[in-house]
Parts: C-alpha cells; sequence; structure tokens
C-alpha cells in the first residue's frame, strides 16, 4: 500500500516529462517499432556528445541515450532477440536503433539469405527491445550516417568482423569510442538452422509433400517425389507394423500375467487339497478312525470261529452230535481221530456207520 501511494504521489517533475518519454517503452510493448525517417532524426532536442561512463551515470533528463545496432538477421531467432536485449539494457535509459542491410548488399557480402528484406525488417518491429528500425542500412558505418540518425553508442559482439575487404568494419567505431560490446549466444544461430534443414533434407521434402505442397514449388524432380513418396509409404508400413507388435506384445504381457495367475491360484488349490486329503485319509486321519471303529464294530457283531484243527471243529464229532440215541459220554476218545486225507475220512465214515448199525440191531 505504501508503494502505492508513493506512485500516486509523484513529484510535478515526473509528472511534467515529455509526453514522448513518458509513454515510449509502453507504446514499444503495445505496438510494432516505427521505421526510421529516409531524412534521419528530426528531434528538436540538443544532441550533445556522451562519454560510456556519462552514459552509464545516467543521461539528461530530456533525452535518452540512443544506441545503433545492425544486422542481417535472417530467420530472426533467439541469438538476435538476446544481443538486441543487451544493447537495450547497455544503459538504464536507452533508445535502441536497428539497422537492417537490404537484400542486395546482403547477397554481394554475405551470401543468399531465407527470408527476404521485407520479412527481416517486419520481424525486427514486432521485436520488444526495439524502438526504431533502420531499413537498407549501410554495410559499413560512415560519420554521415551516425550524424544523421544522432547515434550515440554501436553496439555489437566484440569479435572484429571481417567483411568488405576491411579486418574490422567496427575498427574506427572502436577507435572513437563508441562501441559497447554484447556477448553472442552459443549453440544458435543462422548458420545453425540452415546446417539442420540441409543436413534432414529429405525429411523436410516429405513433410512438405504431406502438406499439400508440389513438387514443382519445392524444386523437386519427378523421380525424387515419387521415391519420398514411396519411403512414405514404407515409413507408414514399419509404423503400422511397430504398432501391432507393440500391442501384441503388450496382449502377451497381459496373457503371461493372467497366466501367473491361474497358476499361483492353482497352486494354492492344490496344496489346500493335497492338505484336506492327508487330514482325512493320512495314518492319523479321519478315515483311518473310522475304518479302525468299523473293524471293531464287525468283529463285535460276527461269531467267534475256532481254531482250525481243534476237537470241536472235527467233522466226525459233529457228525456223533446228531446222531440219535447219542450222548457226548457214549462216545469214546479212542474212536476220534482228526482227518489226515479225504480217504481216511471215508473209512472213519464207514466204521461209525456200521458201529451204529450194530448197535441198532442189539
Amino acid at each position: 500500500m505504501a508503494g502505492k501511494r508513493r506512485g500516486r504521489g509523484s513529484n510535478v517533475q515526473q509528472q511534467q516529462a515529455p509526453q514522448r518519454q513518458r509513454r515510449g517503452p509502453h507504446k514499444a510493448l503495445r505496438e510494432p517499432a516505427a521505421f526510421a525517417k529516409s531524412t534521419g532524426c528530426d528531434s528538436e532536442i540538443p544532441h550533445e556528445k556522451l562519454t560510456i561512463a556519462q552514459a552509464r551515470r545516467g543521461t539528461p533528463a530530456h533525452r535518452p541515450v540512443r544506441v545503433y545496432a545492425d544486422g542481417i538477421f535472417d530467420l530472426f531467432h533467439s541469438g538476435h532477440a538476446r544481443a538486441l536485449m543487451q544493447a537495450k539494457n547497455v544503459f538504464p535509459n536507452t533508445y535502441l536503433i536497428v539497422g537492417v542491410c537490404s537484400d542486395e548488399l546482403t547477397h554481394k557480402f554475405k551470401g543468399y539469405t531465407v527470408m527476404t528484406e521485407d520479412e527481416r525488417y517486419d520481424a525486427l518491429r514486432h521485436c520488444r527491445y526495439v524502438d526504431e528500425v533502420v531499413r537498407d542500412a549501410p554495410w559499413s558505418l560512415s560519420a554521415e550516417f551516425l550524424k544523421k540518425h544522432k547515434i550515440d553508442f554501436v553496439a555489437h559482439d566484440d569479435i572484429p568482423y571481417t567483411s568488405a575487404g576491411s579486418e574490422d568494419v567496427y575498427k574506427h567505431i572502436k577507435e572513437a569510442g563508441m562501441f559497447v560490446a554484447t556477448e553472442r549466444t552459443e549453440g544458435i544461430s543462422t548458420s545453425d538452422l540452415i546446417t539442420r534443414i540441409v543436413r534432414d533434407y529429405d525429411i523436410y521434402v516429405r513433410r512438405n509433400l504431406q502438406r499439400g505442397y508440389t513438387a514443382r514449388e519445392l524444386n523437386v524432380g519427378y523421380i525424387n517425389e515419387k521415391k519420398y513418396l514411396l519411403q512414405e509409404q514404407v515409413d507408414k508400413m514399419k509404423e503400422t507394423v511397430r504398432t501391432v507388435e507393440e500391442k501384441s506384445k503388450h496382449f502377451v504381457y497381459r496373457v503371461e500375467e493372467k497366466s501367473q495367475d491361474l497358476i499361483h491360484k492353482w497352486e494354492e488349490k492344490s496344496r489346500e487339497f493335497i492338505g484336506n486329503f492327508l487330514e482325512l485319509f493320512g495314518p492319523d486321519g479321519a478315515w483311518h478312525a473310522i475304518q479302525e471303529r468299523s473293524g471293531r464294530m464287525i468283529q463285535a457283531l460276527s461269531p467267534y470261529s475256532s481254531p482250525r484243527g481243534s476237537p470241536s471243529s472235527s467233522p466226525t464229532r459233529r457228525r456223533r452230535s446228531v446222531s440219535p440215541g447219542s450222548s457226548p459220554a457214549s462216545a469214546s476218545p479212542s474212536s476220534v481221530s482228526p482227518p489226515s486225507s479225504p480217504a481216511s475220512t471215508k473209512k472213519a465214515t464207514r466204521s461209525s456207520f456200521k458201529a451204529a448199525s450194530t448197535y441198532n440191531g442189539q
């Protein structure tokens, strides 16, 4: 809250500041940067020469420090933007002017560009750090050009720029004490971007053919066009096979998981079944106890049988006990003999029958 109150109660000097100076930064963020006039800077504000030390301490309140940065700015990228950001912030109050060379000068001294000069001009206008764009900027800065645009300092990286027969086109600027150095951004440049496109040329041609560009627009011959189309079909088939393979692997993996679950469940059930079986039919199980009890019951209910070969189980004794008028005491012990064979048994039976008939006749 205190900060907000101090903001409302600003001093009169800030309120009476020039309208252009107060609205300049906001305008640069909301609208494209303006193009420089062909006649140069027509400001009526006195423009005295400044040193770097004076500019760093803060310039007079009536004007900012006018810093100039030039270049080709083909395929405008983050490296360009960072360099302009450094140029914008080199002093506390900076008005950044950016010069863009034309296609004619660029093709003559550096090489062919991807973007046209109008595209490059417009790209710079939409950079947030740029206040003004100079079209068809000179390759080498002259004193007349610096005076025309009331330039205080020139910003560029400190590496000597050899071109147009000069070891360093910024040598005279450095000697005049008007040069401020910026740092290059490693890993990104227009040459790097073009190298990537040239390296992956086939990929980008196939990409644009897919997006509806004709072979003629891409400067591709008939044979190469068919080759790229065939490669595209082959890649689609590979992708289909790869998709099917991944799905089949996923299916097999799921089947393996299910089979493992089934095996684990079967092992658990089999252990449970074996345990129940042993509890029921084992030596100490319930079935053995039932068998013992049933054996005892059968033994208790069935009549006791005499051992074989005992006198009570002899066939002759049974017949004698059944004969009429006979008593157990009348039979002599000498007449009883164990049957040794079937013949002896028959003879004993006949002798017993004769004795009985003789006894009855008497």
